[in-house]
């Protein structure tokens, strides 16, 4: 429902005057977050409603309805679930969540779907305080935190969730807590090699070029790690985003400067970044040994920062 193609100038973003086109990643992270059900859902990316400029950001059909789908931003699904997206840049309003509902209602006239079977999510990157308040104030409606980040909307017809994308925790949701503008070096690093490992960089191209842009301060500390940086090279040459870097206007050299990073600056300060950036993977439960294999560290000089 919200207008894609955010300003990249707003908090925490990359310093471009381009666009960050926030929404296909979106879609990207939603079928990695869903892909253990890949052949039970179908996904259906801005929904025209009608002949007019009326659109749904997602629905998601479950193809086969016996199917019990247990991960956490999916537990409330049904038959038909409508998902509304909210960039990185953008917030979720009252009046946003008055238009989702009724197209909702128009998707249920025009569709032929039964109400009970339906379901409306919104997910967000901060909570949403004023529509919070308006939904128990003025609806009498009840909001609960069911989940780290995830909040029910109880005593509508339809069950109705809103999801804070910064809140989720990261081993549970790496590609919707990790599309934000405000990654560290570390986050960025995880999010890639999973993509990485996985083979996955492909097609998840729409995503990481929208958190490589909006987060070109995190690659550039990523790039000053030795394996680090050819992780993130590889990656994002084979997800096309230094290609389409290139495609808007950008020299080969400077759109691998923007997309990596520069790997310039004393060795001194680089080897305090990478040393802060391993404490900080510490910090996080990651094990000893991925952080020596993504640092590039030894195995001694991370058990050496654990202990320290």
């Amino acid at each position: 429902m919200d207008t894609d193609g955010e300003s990249a100038n707003a908090e925490g973003s990359d310093s471009s005057d381009e666009r960050i086109s926030w929404h296909p990643a979106f879609l990207d992270a939603i079928k990695m977050e869903l892909e253990e059900y890949a052949q039970a859902l179908e996904f259906h990316a801005e929904r025209q409603l009608s002949s007019e400029p009326l659109r749904i950001d997602l629905v998601i059909v479950k193809k086969a309805p016996g199917v019990t789908i247990k991960k956490n931003i999916a537990r409330i699904f049904r038959g038909v679930n409508i998902i509304e997206y909210k960039s990185p840049t953008d917030y979720l309003s009252v009046g946003d969540f008055h238009r989702a509902l009724g197209c909702a209602h128009l998707y249920v006239s025009l569709n032929g779907a039964a109400i009970d079977d339906m379901t409306l999510s919104f997910v967000t990157s901060r909570y949403p305080e004023k529509l919070v308040g308006h939904l128990r104030e003025k609806l009498r409606l009840d909001v609960e935190e069911c989940a780290q980040g995830i909040y029910t909307v109880d005593g509508h017809a339809m069950p109705i969730q809103m999801i804070d994308a910064r809140r989720l925790s990261a081993e549970e949701n790496l590609w919707l807590s990790g599309l934000d503008n405000r990654l560290d070096a570390a986050r960025a690093l995880v999010v890639i090699s999973e993509a990485e490992r996985r083979g996955n960089a492909a097609r998840l191209g729409a995503y990481l070029d929208a958190i490589s842009r909006a987060n070109s301060e995190a690659l550039r500390e990523v790039f000053s790690m030795g394996s680090g940086a050819m992780t993130l090279e590889k990656v994002l040459e084979e997800a096309g985003v230094l290609a389409r870097a290139e495609a808007r206007g950008m020299a080969a050299g400077e759109a691998r400067g923007i997309a990596l990073g520069e790997a310039r600056g004393e060795a001194r300060g680089e080897a305090r970044g990478i040393a802060e950036i391993a404490r900080n993977m510490l910090k996080n439960g990651f094990p000893t040994e991925q952080v020596a294999r993504l640092s590039g560290l030894s195995l001694e000089q991370v058990e050496s920062l654990a202990n320290n």
